[in-house]
């Protein structure tokens, strides 16, 4: 049974719990030279900047900061998923999913028409969640020994089929 959570937007004041479940989920401790954090530290100009083409979002449960996902806009009609996390005592809990699902939404409210997103090969949960929800692999890159698997998921629909 999925956890009672809420899921809202994140503010600047979540930037420091953010950061610490950014640091926790970071695997092995090893921090990739292209992957800091940074966007986390600068949380309203990598997310909020865009005239609402981008956004960040923090899953709660009493309270707590439990989870969080991120959009940006990557060209006008491609978005990336970045940051899904979900702290360590509330995995396996459908906690990632309704982030998922709540950032996929998002992306259909935006007319993108393609999402992508990547992950360490070594993130068997994180891979099969994406794979349930319909993103398929585009390819498997490696730098620095570590594998990267890139996914996407097209969200075109015929204009004339919407509803």
């Amino acid at each position: 049974m999925p956890e009672s959570i809420s899921i809202r937007t994140a503010t600047a004041s979540d930037i420091s719990m953010l950061q610490d479940l950014f640091c926790a989920g970071i695997y092995e401790g090893d921090v990739r030279i292209n992957d800091t954090g940074a966007d986390i530290d600068n949380l309203m100009a990598g997310y909020f900047s865009d005239e609402g083409r981008s956004s960040f979002w923090v899953a709660e449960s009493s309270e707590q900061l439990v989870g969080m996902i991120g959009v940006q806009c990557v060209l006008d009609d491609v978005a990336e998923i970045r940051r899904l996390r979900v702290h360590d005592d509330f995995r396996r809990r459908g906690i990632g999913k309704q982030l998922l699902d709540h950032a996929v939404k998002f992306c259909r409210t935006q007319d993108y028409m393609k999402i992508v997103l990547d992950v360490r090969v070594e993130r068997d949960p994180a891979i099969h969640l994406f794979e349930q929800a319909g993103f398929f692999l585009a390819k498997t890159r490696e730098a620095d020994g570590h594998k990267t698997l890139d996914f996407y998921v097209d969200l075109y629909t015929d204009p004339a089929t919407r509803g």
